[in-house]
């Protein structure tokens, strides 16, 4: 494996690099390899707390800067960033076994430093003269103190689409990074400090849910908290803010997304997209279609061809070769998951493709190869939960009630899609499908970069997105003034 010369291991806490408080590190894998890659900083409860403290000590002096000034900061970490990105790239790999060739999360997190730091001017209350002797009008306001809990799947990205709106609208940030990917987050908080904010702006820590991301969802100084990760979390870190301040809480969870292929559907381009889909980031993608519904009349065309661009397209190895596509899973606790699925498979669908191990030359790597299902139960427990891996269900259909009855019956509702050629089915399905997205001939992870992103049912509340993201920091207060008579 590539030696990588620089893994920086330290948390940014009031504007220094810090090891923890106590002395704690937890290793982190590189789960191609299982050697180690680096010691991290295990994040105290007094590391967490002193975090949220510098964010609030900062917050009146950063709110107060005005857009422009703060859009400085952010200008300069989008530069810092895309000058490193191969980097970044290089330590996600070996934290959680992403392939660098297909990695392009450090440049989206420049791209959404960019793009905020110029969007301020969008900061506008408004107002109003409808109430008879009275002028009255709304003001945006920041928040305070807002913490931030990222997903290990795309670390760099997250901690952009999060970050950056958040500092743009004037609040300071408490960021916590996934214990599964830690490092190249660990980078960026040096080019935070490199960038030159001001000290408590933006703190990054590091570390497991307990004691770091407990303390952030029970802080009585920290007014909103944006989560992505499972829905079993996200269901406790709105237990713990309903148990204390009632913080503004955005989840992005999990998800089952089916895809619908239609018999009129150009099945060459279904088949590619629906792989590439379930098989991105050895299928470690909420929004991943791992459920897809066939019309009965093509099934068989279909899933041939699918199990065919499979065998041909994947290219399982090292995820530090430009020539891997398909890397191991993030860790062992992931890995035996994603394998007892598939055993859970085995027993209520037929298995077409896969179903095991990859064993890949000079590793003892945790490698799932992509595996299909067929003829699954809809009440199998495979069918219900998400895998997270790349594992794919292919189940068939009829008639155009009996595949949306399918499709929605799930407590999930992230990403939904439908392939069809006929305009006025694709607007039905897409109208009567229960998800916060939707492609029409087209499935994840392409999205819109200016829609709002998150999901139904249990895939989440709020939204997220570049014209959404400033609302879900921003307060909204009500003035009304009454006009003096001469």
């Amino acid at each position: 494996m590539e030696n990588i010369a620089h893994i920086p291991t330290r948390m940014l806490i009031n504007g220094e690099l810090v090891e923890a408080s106590d002395g704690k590190t937890f290793a982190v894998h590189n789960p191609a390899t299982r050697e180690v890659s680096a010691h991290v900083p295990e994040a105290s409860a007094d590391d967490t707390n002193a975090a949220v403290a510098a964010a609030k000590a900062a917050f009146p002096s950063w709110s107060a800067l005005g857009g422009a000034k703060r859009a400085r900061y952010l200008k300069r970490l989008a530069a810092l960033i895309c000058e490193n990105k191969e980097e970044l790239a290089r330590l996600d790999a070996i934290s959680m076994g992403m392939p660098v060739s297909t990695h392009h999360y450090a440049a989206a997190a420049a791209t959404n430093f960019e793009h905020y730091s110029e969007a301020w001017p969008s900061i506008q209350g408004q107002a109003s003269v409808n109430t008879p002797g009275m002028v009255t009008m709304t003001l945006r306001q920041p928040y305070g103190v807002v913490a931030l809990i990222i997903p290990w799947n795309a670390p760099c990205l997250f901690l952009g689409t999060k970050s950056a709106p958040a500092l743009i609208t004037g609040n300071t940030v408490v960021l916590k990074s996934s214990e599964k990917a830690p490092l190249a987050v660990a980078r960026i908080a040096e080019l935070v400090k490199e960038a030159g904010f001001p000290p408590g702006v933006f703190n990054i820590i590091s570390g497991h849910g307990i004691p770091s991301g407990q303390v952030l969802s029970r802080h009585m100084d920290v007014r909103v908290l944006s989560f992505t990760g499972s829905s079993r979390t996200g269901k406790l870190i709105q237990e713990e803010a309903a148990r204390t301040n009632l913080k503004k809480v955005i989840l992005e969870l999990g998800g089952k997304s089916p895809a619908l292929i239609f018999e009129d559907a150009n099945l060459e381009k279904a088949v590619a997209q629906t792989y590439f889909s379930v098989q991105l980031n050895s299928g470690q993608v909420c929004m991943a279609n791992s459920r897809i519904y066939v019309q009965k009349s093509i099934a068989a065309q279909f899933v041939e061809a699918f199990k065919a661009k499979s065998a041909s397209s994947t290219r399982p190895g090292n995820p530090l070769d430009k020539g891997t596509n398909h890397g191991p899973q993030a860790d062992e606790v992931q890995y035996r998951n994603v394998l007892a699925y598939i055993e859970e498979g085995k027993k209520s669908g037929t298995l077409a493709q896969g179903g095991g191990k990859t064993a890949v030359e000079g590793t003892k790597g945790f490698f799932v190869e992509p595996t299909v299902f067929l003829d699954t139960p809809e009440t199998a427990r495979i069918m219900k939960e998400e895998v997270f891996g790349p594992v794919v269900i292919i189940n068939t259909f009829e008639t155009e009630a009996e595949v949306v009855a399918k499709a929605n019956d799930t407590e999930f509702g992230l990403y939904a899609s439908v392939y069809t050629r006929n305009v006025n089915r694709a607007m039905r399905v897409a109208k009567a499908l229960e998800s916060g997205y939707v492609g029409v001939n087209c499935t994840s992870p392409t999205t819109g970069i200016d829609l709002p992103f998150g999901g139904y049912k249990s895939s989440g509340q709020g939204r997220e997105g570049w014209l959404y993201s400033m609302d879900n920091f921003l307060e909204t207060k009500s003035v009304i003034m009454q006009i003096g008579e001469e």
